[in-house]
């Protein structure tokens, strides 16, 4: 009866067989199974998409699959396939020491049983366990330690574990991985932030920390985005800061040191510091220490003028010729608003103006344009909240 081999290549001699040769078949099969549970291989797989096949040599040490540590080497171009034997019942270390940002995969040479595969970025090691089916060998991924143990490529949650200085990425992301946080580096970084929780009675603090003697914080939203505080939950230095109207600007350079800043409410201040530019107090006494400027905007000229008088509420135009003035607009006019027109004769002069019927003038009866060229005359006026009532007119006034 003639010899036999395994299907990893060890040769088994039946009775009777190989006289004289014991002793060199002995040494080969020692020396494979040497190689079997301790051997290092390298296998070129370089090249473009693509399969290698590694193969068992009967009793013989040249079998590429009859090693147990296999590294795979070589420049790949494309996706390439490692193809095992098929009834190899083993399991292997492999080494991916490929070049070339490409998947590789291990399966069976033939048949549709499991598969381990190296992603494009993967230049470590895996330990795989092929299970010998006859004509459909799966090759599995051996998992090092318990069940939910933490692995480099494996997704786990990690609970009641302390992380010190752990290094991240450029995102957080949420439990449904898409993105809560992103982080962006700066390599000669010395300032940072730092949280900190409170306990009972207190606010936990975001500071700005760091190298530098003095740290800001920016928020810059994108786009239109704003930056969004809750009504009533704005406090400047211990001191609330609140709006009773539609909207609050506090401009730059401007600052509150009072128990309240609401715009549409001044008196509700109570204390003012004198230093400020503007100033209120409990008795309803608001105060500015410089001018208040309404810059003078010019109005198109046209047979009939529009007047946008809380964008401009003091204005002037030119004639060129004989105008009608319409009703002024503008969101938000109010009784007790007060306006200014300069109307200037153009260098020809003479010109006229019908004014709408929402302008009141005493007795009912609209002033006389000056009819001298390029003299300008000021009409102001002051809303009662349905009509605008002239409260002043100077005439022929030299402009320049």
């Amino acid at each position: 009866m003639a010899s036999t081999f395994t299907d990893l290549g060890l040769e088994l001699m039946a009775t009777g067989e190989n006289a004289g040769t014991w002793g060199t078949k002995t040494n080969a099969n020692l020396s494979l199974i040497e190689q079997l549970t301790g051997g290092v291989l390298e296998v070129s797989t370089a090249g473009g998409a693509g399969t290698t096949t590694l193969t068992i040599a009967d009793g013989a040490l040249t079998g590429t699959a009859q090693q147990r540590v296999i590294e795979l080497t070589g420049s790949i171009s494309g996706n390439r396939i490692i193809a095992f034997p098929l009834l190899t019942e083993n399991f292997y270390i492999i080494k991916n020491g490929t070049s070339g940002a490409y998947t590789v995969q291990l399966k069976a040479v033939s048949g549709s049983g499991a598969t381990v595969t190296f992603s494009a970025t993967d230049k470590g090691y895996k330990l795989i366990y092929l299970d010998g089916v006859a004509t459909n060998t799966g090759v599995y991924e051996a998992t090092v330690g318990a069940a939910g143990d933490v692995t480099l490529t494996g997704t786990q949650t990690l609970t009641n574990k302390t992380l010190t200085d752990p290094k991240i990425g450029t995102k957080i992301l949420d439990v449904n991985g898409l993105e809560l946080l992103n982080l962006t580096a700066t390599s000669s970084a010395v300032n940072e932030l730092t949280l900190a929780n409170a306990a009972t009675g207190n606010n936990p603090v975001l500071s700005a920390t760091g190298g530098d003697t003095n740290v800001g914080i920016t928020l810059t939203p994108k786009g239109t985005g704003e930056i969004v505080v809750a009504a009533g939950n704005l406090n400047y230095g211990g001191t609330a800061v609140t709006a009773t109207g539609a909207e609050l600007n506090i401009l730059d350079g401007v600052t509150a040191t009072a128990a309240e800043l609401n715009y549409s409410d001044l008196a509700t201040l109570g204390t003012s510091a004198a230093s400020k530019v503007l100033t209120a107090n409990a008795n309803n006494l608001t105060t500015i220490s410089g001018a208040v400027l309404n810059t003078e905007d010019t109005l198109s000229d046209s047979s009939t003028i529009s007047w946008n008088v809380i964008n401009s509420p003091v204005a002037k135009v030119t004639l060129a010729g004989n105008r009608t003035m319409a009703a002024p607009s503008g969101t938000g006019t109010a009784a007790g608003q007060m306006i200014s027109l300069l109307a200037i004769q153009d260098g020809t002069g003479s010109r006229t103006i019908t004014w709408n019927a929402v302008y009141e003038f005493p007795s009912d009866t609209a002033p006389t344009l000056t009819t001298t060229a390029n003299l300008g005359d000021i009409f102001s006026f002051r809303y009662n909240g349905s009509k605008w009532l002239l409260i002043g007119q100077t005439l022929a006034l030299t402009l320049s």
